[in-house]
């Protein structure tokens, strides 16, 4: 589950934790007298009763007040007063103080009922008024002193503001009408006109954000306050204004996202300054905008450099960018319809080459924005404005959440098939950029396929993907039906040897996984005489009972395979020690093999009563051969390197009376790894320490069975994890992290067309996880990436399978 957070608060939680403001369009006025005049200072905004009631989703009714005028207004010895309405009664009073900005809200929390799920955001101040959700009065009187009038022309005349909805008999001209236990009664766009039925329209509660009807105000007032949005982005990565109160700051509305737990909208200076390092646009956060695109808005509230983190993390210890925003946001809306600014058009040589600079390992925001040091850097300078790629070319496909990458550099690092290729590390293509339509629809894109004409909109941050385009606008898409890999099949004489990870299979899986797993096996790798399966779930699944054996989910994987034409696969595993190999917790995934036994034959050595979870393979000299003291058998389980990971699962096998050794493996994964698109750069890769000891283990392995027979045919593959480049693979091949030792292995992925190195598709970028190594002593290798999973919106698996024909 992916959780926005926000200084240990869900982000929900973290948009109303700063002083509740609402948005209105301000008018000047002088302050408020007791008659009956129409209001133009400080009014009654919003008044809702049906707090804690059934149904309600605030627990606590309010009152929220807002100042129409141009200068503040202190509040102290004023207070908020109630009456149920009717011809009898009397008033109840809560007491206010501190003052109100101008344009500012003060929101007065009253009683809590049993119901409800949401807290009121910050209040300033409370009482214990419990308010008829349907009917009752509400005054503002400067003063502390309960009302005593009885009717509504002495109520008008002793209050700053009075408002009566329902059937209230204590009202300004009539009744608001509406209120409920799930709707307030709000002020509408337009000026006070001393008629409640006329300024008052019922919507959804929205304390601490803008009425259901636009706001509070009569519009067109207002003044720009002292900051423009460059001086609150600045010309650092964060805010010199973080934390701040800002008042009126000027802008046009571009875009809203209504979705998702980040809501509110953006807004953008028609004005820019002169300095390309600080941007001209600005999220402002709300959970109910009530402004539209190309308002002409001035926004007030508390700026905040928001921080998203995945679970766990702290704003302390986070590797991501912060985004710039408004919280706690009221607006002025000063006019409707505005021209939005220009969006910047993105080309090719728009982005600078590099996508982060190399600051060994520091942290970023310690550097001033230079937009032309790095992708970050240019983005960073661009976040909350406008921008636009033209025909788009896509290279990440679309995912469960609507998001989907594509590059701003077509000829950039490509792949044969559309993508754009990670080639060395710390080497991230700078072109490729998320791309998340505002509106939460889902494009359903695939790698190859084209956003025909504009694609763009204003420049946000994700924790999951970078910088990105908030797209208010989603180029025609062009598919290219990127047509699936299909393997050759291998001759008689020729031994196939494959690798796939099914990503989490287990048995309560939809059948239509298992259906498209054996689609691929048995036409896209072409039946291949033994495939190593990574991340095979136990018999439950994810459900953590201590369960490890998984014969029923391979008892489906391979009746599945046989109804889709394929051979009757038979398996060879070990079940690991309950929750001992990472993984999702209670899934107590493995490395598998299936092997078609009519092709080739698994050599079982070793007692039935040898507990080989636990006890390590060694390699041994039978007939001047080496061979394994326990087949299936995992290589050294006991050594620290396997902490919380999967063990290797060596195997011998025979075809055409030729031994082979096959090692299965699933790596340490790169969680914990600092973001490739965060602040620390480079980042730290803090897993790469545990991938390079699992390698070292099965190098050495590798080498025990050479140093019996240097031509001995060795197959060593899976899910290894990293990069062909990376320190781990080096240690792999050679025994040295540098890739200065002796080869014992070669890493077939690297014998590939530059343009092919890739099993994967993380982020946009196309990247090697996965990969099969043979030794020196085979020959006749035949080796193929059978891309039908990473590059498509539909997919089995994340990962490509591969395949390699040899003959021993």
């Amino acid at each position: 589950m992916r959780v926005h957070v926000m200084s240990g608060l869900t982000r929900a939680t973290a948009g109303t934790a700063v002083c509740g403001l609402a948005l209105a369009a301000l008018v000047a006025g002088g302050d408020a007298s007791a008659n009956a005049t129409p209001a133009t200072s400080v009014v009654i905004n919003e008044v809702y009763g049906g707090g804690g009631n059934s149904g309600a989703t605030y627990t606590n009714d309010f009152i929220e007040l807002t100042n129409r005028s141009d200068a503040a207004v202190s509040l102290d010895g004023w207070s908020v007063q109630y009456h149920a309405g009717g011809a009898t009664g009397t008033w109840q009073v809560t007491t206010l103080s501190g003052s109100i900005a101008p344009g500012g809200f003060y929101l007065v929390g009253e009683a809590k009922g049993a119901g409800g799920t949401q807290a009121l955001p910050e209040t300033q101040a409370s009482g214990g008024i419990a308010m008829s959700a349907t009917s009752g009065t509400v005054a503002l009187v400067s003063g502390t002193t309960a009302l005593t009038c009885a009717d509504p022309a002495a109520c008008q005349s002793a209050s700053v503001d009075l408002v009566g909805y329902g059937t209230a008999a204590l009202r300004e001209t009539a009744p608001a009408a509406g209120a409920s236990n799930t709707a307030s009664v709000q002020r509408s766009d337009k000026a006070d006109s001393d008629d409640n039925s006329a300024d008052f329209t019922a919507g959804n509660p929205t304390p601490g954000a803008a009425n259901a009807g636009g706001g509070g105000g009569d519009g067109g007032g207002g003044e720009p306050g002292p900051l423009r949005i460059h001086d609150i982005q600045g010309a650092s990565w964060l805010s010199p204004h973080n934390n701040e109160h800002v008042t009126n700051v000027p802008g046009i509305v571009t875009a809203i996202r209504t979705t998702g737990s980040s809501r509110g909208y953006w807004i953008q200076d028609p004005t820019p300054d002169a300095d390309p390092a600080t941007s001209e646009g600005l999220f402002v956060y709300s959970t109910s905008p009530g402004v539209a695109v190309g308002d002409s808005v001035l926004v007030s509230g508390t700026v905040k450099d928001y921080y998203p983190l995945a679970s766990g993390d702290t704003v302390q210890n986070t590797s991501n960018l912060s985004v710039t925003e408004i919280s706690g946001a009221s607006a002025s809306v000063l006019s409707h319809g505005d021209a939005l600014p220009a969006a910047e058009v993105i080309t090719p040589t728009t982005v600078p080459s590099a996508y982060a600079p190399d600051l060994g390992g520091a942290n970023i925001e310690s550097t001033p924005v230079t937009p032309d040091r790095s992708a970050l850097d240019f983005w960073e300078s661009r976040e909350g404005m406008r921008v636009e790629v033209d025909d788009a070319r896509v290279v990440g496909p679309s995912n469960a959440y609507g998001e989907q990458y594509v590059t701003t550099k077509p000829s950039q690092a490509p792949t044969y098939r559309g993508g754009t290729e990670l080639r060395a590390e710390n080497a991230v293509p700078s072109g490729r950029v998320e791309v998340v339509p505002v509106d939460g629809s889902d494009p359903g894109v695939s790698v190859g396929d084209v956003f025909q004409g504009a694609t763009g909109g204003p420049v946000d941050y994700s924790l999951y993907g970078g910088y990105t385009i908030a797209a208010t606008q989603v180029g025609t898409v062009r598919h290219k039906n990127l047509p699936p890999v299909v393997a050759t099949p291998q001759s008689r004489r020729q031994l196939a040897v494959a690798t796939y990870n099914v990503e989490n299979l287990a048995p309560g899986d939809p059948a239509d996984k298992y259906t498209r797993l054996a689609q691929g096996v048995v036409t896209n790798l072409a039946k291949p005489d033994i495939v190593a399966v990574e991340e095979v779930q136990d018999n439950t699944g994810a459900t953590d009972n201590g369960v490890v054996a998984a014969d029923q989910t391979l008892t489906k994987l391979t009746a599945a395979i046989v109804a889709a034409g394929g051979p009757k696969y038979d398996w060879r595993e070990i079940d690991p020690v309950n929750d001992q190999d990472g993984g999702q917790p209670g899934g107590n995934i493995r490395v598998v093999f299936l092997f078609n036994p009519a092709r080739v034959s698994f050599v079982d050595r070793g007692s039935s009563s040898v507990n080989r979870s636990t006890t390590p393979a060694a390699v041994q000299k039978l007939r001047g051969k080496p061979a394994l003291s326990l087949s299936p058998g995992r290589i050294d389980p006991a050594n620290a390197a396997w902490n919380a990971s999967r063990k290797p699962l060596a195997g011998e096998f025979r075809f055409r009376n030729e031994p082979v050794f096959v090692i299965a493996n699933h790596f340490d994964s790169k969680l914990g790894d600092q973001n490739a698109d965060g602040r620390f750069q480079y980042p730290a890769q803090a897993s790469a320490e545990q991938r390079a000891a699992q390698a070292t283990a099965v190098h050495d392995f590798v080498g025990e069975l050479q140093r019996v027979d240097r031509k001995a045919n060795v197959v060593v593959l899976g899910d290894l994890n990293d990069y062909q480049f990376s320190p781990a693979l080096s240690v792999l091949r050679t025994g040295s992290p540098t890739g200065h030792g002796r080869p014992i292995l070669t890493d077939l992925i690297s014998t590939l067309p530059r343009d092919e190195r890739y099993t994967y598709v993380y982020d946009g970028i196309s990247e090697v996880l996965d990969h099969i190594l043979v030794s020196p002593g085979i020959r006749g290798v035949r080796y193929q990436v059978v891309h039908i999973n990473a590059e498509y919106t539909e997919q089995t698996s994340d990962h490509d399978p591969q395949v390699l024909r040899l003959t021993p």
